[in-house]
């Protein structure tokens, strides 16, 4: 049985927290408590500087999958927790889990999900918004492919709707190879600052995709994201990046 957590991670608290450029990590699943963390170098993906590649534009053309926004956020948050290969722990704590639950009832937290023609969840990611600025918090893969063409259906809602920051807390390979980069703390506080003051719509790219079908009936009706097709994805970011 997990410890007794110590206390709830309130939601407020966390958007000041992320508002300040820091967020909130566990050292494994049963911690009883978080702790915060501001890199000294910070990941970033340039949302004009996504680097999409010959052979992701070939799996979003063949429509592989079904990309959607906020069609299963729960599935998405454990998806993230799960154990992988080279990973058996996660920072995901249920303190963790709770808050970010918590942020996504307020509209506050989003996902993406990346579906196979079954309907199987074949891969996605989630993260939090505030004003221009996105930040990523974890992503996951079932199926090969399935989180990079989340990631690259993220990048183009987040072009279409007006984001000017795409934070990744930290830098991979991974996503090095799609455009990456670090930045210095002041120069993260900088972008950080100037995306807080900017209006964002990330539901702005539903425009583009035709009529919205139903999601989760306890979700406002204009917060319900329809799916929007790989094609349109590589035609949106050919067209933007």
């Amino acid at each position: 049985m997990s410890p007794p957590l110590k206390s709830r991670l309130d939601p407020d608290v966390l958007l000041r927290a992320y508002a300040s450029g820091i967020f909130p990590m566990a050292d494994r699943a049963d911690s009883p408590d978080v702790f915060w963390v501001e890199p000294r170098r910070r990941g970033v993906l340039p949302l004009d500087g996504f680097h999409l590649s010959r052979s992701l534009a070939k799996v979003l053309k063949s429509d592989r999958f079904v990309l959607t926004a906020d069609r299963a956020f729960d599935t998405v948050l454990a998806g993230c927790a799960e154990p992988v290969p080279g990973r058996t722990e996660t920072w995901i704590n249920p303190m963790i889990a709770d808050a970010y639950r918590a942020l996504h009832r307020m509209g506050c937290a989003h996902s993406v999900e990346a579906w196979s023609e079954d309907g199987t969840l074949a891969g996605g990611l989630y993260g939090v918004r505030l004003g221009g600025a996105f930040f990523g918090e974890s992503m996951f893969t079932r199926v090969r492919d399935g989180s990079k063409a989340a990631l690259a259906a993220l990048v183009a809602r987040l072009r279409v709707g007006g984001f000017t920051l795409l934070d990744t807390q930290f830098l991979t390979d991974h996503l090095a190879s799609f455009g990456g980069h670090e930045l210095t703390a002041r120069a993260y506080r900088a972008q950080l600052s100037g995306a807080l003051g900017v209006s964002a719509d990330f539901f702005a790219i539903d425009g583009f995709a035709g009529e919205r079908a139903p999601a989760d009936p306890s979700r406002p009706a204009e917060t319900v994201s329809g799916p929007v097709s790989g094609k349109r994805i590589v035609q949106l970011l050919t067209q933007i990046s």
